[in-house]
């Protein structure tokens, strides 16, 4: 017996289902970790009750493949049924997770779906009642119309996803599955078990759907905690680091290097504008204003949002000076918006903690803001007697 002869016989299945049962408990184990973590419940309700039908489905797979003892005739039809059924499920959840939200992919053609399923095993079972002599005498029970409509099912899917934002993995896995179909009803309608390595497509492309399917996920779980982790550390409108998170990367830039400056940047009429032009401007404003910033602190430093209209840079000064980059961004700001800045700059030859260069740089703000507005000042730069009250 040669290795594809065994890998194509019930030895074959019995591999291939213990290996896609490895898979789904591992994708089990992750849907019920996202149904207790995010708000999205009935999704994950629905992808946790599925995957153990598929498991289910497999067990059975694997035991009607050993045809030396006598298995109930329905069995079979419950195998078959219980995949079709599975497959619809799982994909509608697939495409649940990565169809946009304003696409509204509607539960009706998958509730269709499920329903012919029933229909046609009733029918079948009362028109061609499962032979169980058959059966017992060894041969492979074939249920014509549910193969055939199993085909059907996974090609309609398939063309579905042309119309949703899917990944193009995701189709990837619908074709997989498509060919495993495919050979299974060649090997069973046509070849007749003749031909070894159809059995043995039958029997490993499974592994291969569900590795697919495995991959997805853990991409999903992967990006929800990235998109989790990014909300906890940014600010919701400008995309700079959240006051917690700027003061902790600013830290950590002190202890890289001992030469750091703070920027504290802070708009101009700004409660005019957003009285006057309204909300909507103002945080156009404001948004343009953190790029700016983001932009001019990128690969030598960080930047966050302190609070309001306030925004803020942390910077090494080992290769920069810090007033002139303190300068582009006042520059910039007046060439590039509507609006202006007041902006004051602290280095650590005025304070050795983030916190303590946060506030004299603030200091140094609010000695711009009423000296003029749209001007720079360096806190060494400020009047001695301001500074004394201060240090």
């Amino acid at each position: 017996m040669t290795i594809i002869q065994w890998l194509s016989g019930p030895n074959g299945q019995l591999i291939s289902s213990a290996s896609v049962i490895v898979i789904l408990v591992l994708m089990l184990f992750m849907s019920m970790r996202l149904y207790a973590s995010y708000r999205n419940k009935r999704i994950y309700r629905l992808l946790t009750s599925t995957l153990p039908l598929f498991i289910i489905q497999q067990l059975l797979l694997a035991w009607l493949s050993y045809p030396e003892q006598e298995k109930p005739p329905w069995l079979h039809l419950t195998a078959t049924m219980m995949q079709i059924v599975s497959f619809i499920i799982i994909n509608f959840v697939f495409m649940k997770l990565y169809t946009h939200r304003s696409a509204q992919l509607k539960s009706i053609p998958f509730i269709v779906m499920i329903s012919l399923t029933f229909v046609i095993a009733g029918a079948h079972y009362a028109f061609f009642p499962v032979s169980a002599e058959a059966i017992a005498a060894g041969e492979q029970y074939r249920f014509l119309g549910l193969d055939f409509y199993s085909l059907v099912v996974t090609f309609l899917i398939l063309l579905d996803t042309k119309g949703t934002e899917m990944n193009t993995r995701y189709s990837a896995s619908l074709i997989t599955y498509f060919i495993v179909e495919l050979s299974r009803i060649a090997d069973g309608y046509v070849f007749h078990g003749s031909v070894g390595w159809l059995m043995l497509i039958s029997h490993l492309l499974p592994i291969v759907y569900f590795t697919q399917l495995f991959l997805l996920l853990f991409e999903w779980v992967i990006e929800r905690l990235l998109s989790t982790y990014q909300s906890s550390i940014t600010d919701g409108l400008t995309g700079l680091y959240n006051r917690r998170h700027f003061n902790m990367k600013a830290d950590q830039l002190l202890k890289r290097t001992s030469n750091v400056a703070v920027i504290f940047c802070d708009i101009d009429n700004f409660k005019k504008l957003n009285d006057t032009q309204g909300h909507h401007k103002a945080d156009g404003v404001l948004k343009q204003v953190s790029e700016i910033i983001k932009e001019e602190s990128n690969g030598i430093g960080t930047a966050g949002r302190y609070g309001g209209e306030e925004l803020l840079a942390c910077i090494g000064t080992d290769r920069v000076k810090p007033e002139r980059v303190a300068e582009s961004i006042r520059k910039r700001v007046e060439l590039e918006t509507i609006v202006t800045i007041s902006v004051g700059v602290s280095t650590t030859k005025d304070a050795r903690s983030v916190q303590e260069l946060v506030k004299l740089a603030d200091e140094a703000m609010y000695y711009s803001k009423t000296n003029g507005k749209n001007k720079v000042t360096m806190f060494q730069s400020m009047p001695a007697a301001m500074k004394k009250s201060l240090l």
